[in-house]
């Protein structure tokens, strides 16, 4: 039966929260997926924090009582900053936030010269300050947080490629730094990795968070007893994402977009019902 294998809920605020999808599918592929995005409430980063925690909140227990679950994963850097307390109150089941993944780019740096992408909010919140002197105090960490970054990642969606040039020039101080390794503080960018790429040639290591949160998800599925049979959903005729739901408008190119990141979905769900409260849509 399908509803035997283990399903994953993976939130994010926008489309970013498929690049840990997709890795997450990699590491266990015989699991199944319930993706959640808020899109109608995008961008995080400029809400205040009650309101990204009765969004977030209120939408992934609405989601819950629709599919049974045995991870929840915030795949949202802004909400798992705020929100992570206030959902584990209200939940039982394991919940696996996301952070910009400093310690391993300290572990691989060469030079000791770092380039942290991020949103303009996370770049400016006391938390990374810690990660930075917990793991990266001997590094130069250059911290970058431009805000057309997460755009252009949502705007592939609808096939709009990222404008090289501008990308050029908002890589310029990670040039002039000399880094050698960047960390994707946000889950939209490894979306970007191709264009990034072209316009920061010298770096050597590109490090998010992806492989980490499936190694965590994978540990709470062991601790359960649910880790997934080798068969892939694909092998049994089933799609890898159950349902992909949006809280805002939903274009006619997102089941193509899912299949071309090799995490094909069943159902496509737009306009998702809003929350209440502060955080209502």
């Amino acid at each position: 039966m399908a509803d035997a294998r283990p399903r994953v809920l993976v939130f994010d605020s926008g489309v970013g929260g498929l690049s840990v999808a997709s890795c997450i599918h990699q590491a266990l592929p015989g699991a199944e997926l319930v993706y959640l995005a808020d899109n109608a409430g995008f961008p995080y980063g400029d809400k205040p924090e009650q309101v990204v925690i009765e969004r977030s909140c209120g939408l992934i227990m609405g989601c819950l009582a629709r599919w049974r679950c045995d991870v929840i994963v915030i795949a949202c850097n802004t909400a798992s900053t705020v929100a992570l307390p206030s959902l584990r109150s209200r939940t039982d089941i394991p919940v696996v936030g996301v952070v910009p993944a400093v310690k391993p780019a300290a572990a691989c740096s060469e030079n000791r010269r770092i380039g942290l992408l991020a949103t303009p909010a996370t770049v400016r919140r006391p938390y990374l300050d810690d990660l930075v002197r917990e793991f990266a105090v001997d590094c130069q960490v250059v911290r970058l947080g431009h805000p057309g970054l997460v755009l252009w990642a949502e705007a592939l969606v609808s096939g709009a490629e990222p404008p090289q040039q501008d990308l050029d020039q908002a890589m310029q101080p990670l040039r002039e730094a000399g880094v050698d390794t960047v960390v994707l503080g946000c889950t939209h960018y490894p979306l970007l990795l191709p264009w990034l790429r072209k316009s920061l040639p010298d770096v050597r290591y590109w490090v998010e968070s992806g492989e980490a949160i499936a190694r965590r998800v994978a540990y709470w599925l062991e601790e359960a007893g649910r880790l997934p049979e080798a068969e892939t959903p694909r092998e049994a005729g089933l799609p890898v994402v159950r349902e992909a739901c949006f809280t805002g408008e939903v274009g006619p190119q997102m089941d193509l977009f899912l299949a071309e990141m090799g995490i094909p979905v069943g159902q496509v769900t737009g306009h998702w019902p809003g929350v209440t409260a502060a955080g209502s849509v």
